[in-house]
């Protein structure tokens, strides 16, 4: 069971255990992201505070789904090990990368009902699952991690601030110099870790604020290729319609 606590007080009891979650109100709220394990059959009831605000997303998986994937997996005992304890828990605060994730989620782009919609919110919280695994083994390895597991901190590092700024100029150089590494070392690890450039990740989530944009707000096509970096109406249909399948006019609300 995870949670991502975007603001507000999560208060639940399982098995006798007593857990207060708590990521503030307002301007102070602090999101977090809460993992617990659930390996045996077991008693829970969430206890409702009067007036408490709430803002939250909970992605749940089969516990046995969990473990044959682990079963599969070399080198990471330290999933193994919460997956294998009764109400193992973890927290830890998340990144901009989960926070627009879980934003996706409770807000989904206009979309038919049906297979696509649940396809869509699960791939979601698989991204976040992924995400929340990595944090916990990146946490429990303590010490010396091996390159592999620092390149992929670093990425996700830099995932992070590509999100964060996708209204700015960005250039290689500006993103190796926020990862305090070279320009072609960054390029590599990026595409050995999300199997995607830079520069094809930023298309990528600017072509999700103009589709996001062109169907809740209704913005102008020429608007709406300017918001994804394109100077080229047709150049922006074009890729558009190669990406989700529609042009940009029929995406528009």
């Amino acid at each position: 069971m995870l949670m991502v606590i975007l603001e507000g007080r999560q208060h639940f009891v399982i098995d006798g255990v007593r857990f207060r979650l708590d990521a503030g109100i307002g301007a102070a709220a602090t999101p977090l992201v809460f993992m617990l394990n659930v390996a045996q059959p077991s008693r829970l009831r969430f206890i409702n505070e009067a007036g408490a605000v709430l803002s939250k997303v909970m992605i749940s998986a089969p516990l046995p789904w969990l473990q044959r994937l682990m079963e599969t997996e070399d080198g990471m005992p330290v999933l193994r090990n919460f997956f294998a304890g009764h109400l193992a828990h973890f927290s830890f605060e998340p990144g901009q990368h989960i926070l627009q994730t879980a934003e996706k989620i409770m807000h989904p782009p206009p979309m038919p009902t049906g297979e696509l919609s649940s396809i869509y919110l699960k791939s979601q919280g698989l991204d976040i699952m992924w995400q929340s695994c990595l944090q916990l083994v990146a946490d429990n390895a303590g010490g010396w991690q091996q390159p592999s597991m620092m390149s992929l901190r670093q990425c996700e590092r830099v995932r992070d601030f590509i999100v964060a700024n996708l209204g700015e100029e960005l250039s290689v150089d500006l993103i190796a110099s926020q990862a305090g590494t070279s320009p072609s070392t960054i390029q590599r690890h990026f595409k050995e870790h999300f199997g995607q450039t830079i520069f094809d990740f930023i298309r990528q989530k600017r072509l999700e604020g103009a589709r996001d944009a062109l169907a809740t707000d209704g913005i102008p096509v020429s608007k709406a290729a300017h918001l994804a970096g394109y100077t080229s109406v047709s150049s922006f249909t074009t890729a558009f319609r190669r990406t989700y399948g529609v042009t940009p006019k029929q995406m528009r609300a």
